[in-house]
């Protein structure tokens, strides 16, 4: 079994969701995001995503552009990012590790390559934003052989005709894009996600993180309630860019405000399912 499928058995038979905090590789530095992703476990991170620094990050909203921005500035490539994984397995090898990037650097690494760097380094899933289902075969096959998960997008937009050939091939879980548009933008409603996920479940039998749109604890919560995981980004990397001073170098206090606001996530996904939902109005989100 996975760490990924080894994590949420484990979550079910608990009786909980998953929290999936996300930090981009190297932003706004290598020491500082390497201490993120140490400290991300013991603040109550279920699974972590890890952002790869690319310069045209078609899905990502000024906040996580930002970021990317800070890291391929600091230095960021995708083989560091690799590295950063395989020194977090030194101390860690239990907390399922999923990269999230685009295709063009995979392309350019080689994917055949980079699915058995990745696979050695310790990685348990890739997310590829921009790698339409049609073209899957350009990674799936080198990813499967090294069994790495390759968990797909689903968008409010994907009909029931799409579904079953989006799914196709996919493992780990199912990543539901809980609104149309760019992260760090706006959230989705409670009951419009309510209305959306039976619809996936229907379609298959992987746990389902909602993500795009959740920034508090409670929005994380009501994400678990009607799914399993929920997927927090540019909140985090909000409060980490706040953080910083004016040249944009991390301060004394960076790692902590980050990790504090992991904790506070982590208390509303663990409760959730224990106390009454209280749905959140649309607004702003990241």
């Amino acid at each position: 079994m996975s760490r990924i499928a080894a994590r949420f058995a484990a979550l079910r038979a608990e009786g909980r969701g998953a929290l999936i905090p996300f930090l981009e590789a190297w932003d706004p530095d290598a020491a500082t995001s390497m201490a993120l992703l140490r400290g991300m476990p013991g603040a109550g991170a279920d699974l972590i995503e890890i952002g790869c620094p690319f310069t045209d990050p078609m899905a990502d909203g000024p906040t996580i552009q930002a970021a990317g921005r800070r890291a391929l500035r600091a230095g960021a490539t995708l083989s560091r990012t690799l590295a950063m994984v395989r020194e977090f397995r030194r101390e860690d090898r239990d907390t399922p590790i999923v990269l999230m990037g685009y295709l063009n650097p995979i392309l350019s690494y080689d994917p055949a390559r980079f699915c058995t760097d990745a696979a050695a380094a310790g990685v348990d899933g890739l997310i590829v934003v921009d790698l339409p289902t049609e073209e899957a075969d350009l990674l799936l096959p080198h990813a499967t052989a090294r069994e790495i998960d390759v968990i797909r997008l689903v968008a409010p937009t994907t009909d029931a005709a799409r579904l079953p050939k989006v799914l196709d091939g996919s493992s780990g879980f199912v990543y539901y894009v809980s609104i149309t548009g760019i992260t760090g933008t706006r959230s989705a409603a409670y009951d419009d996600l309510a209305a959306a996920i039976p619809r996936v479940r229907h379609a298959t039998a992987l746990p389902i993180a909602i993500g795009f749109g959740v920034r508090s604890p409670a929005q994380a919560a009501e994400a678990v309630r009607v799914a399993d995981a929920a997927v927090v980004a540019s909140a985090l990397i909000d409060t980490l860019a706040a953080s910083l001073d004016a040249e944009g170098r991390a301060q004394p206090d960076t790692v902590r405000r980050v990790l504090d606001q992991v904790r506070a996530l982590a208390d509303g996904v663990r409760g959730a399912r224990s106390r009454a939902p209280q749905p959140q109005q649309t607004g702003n989100a990241g």
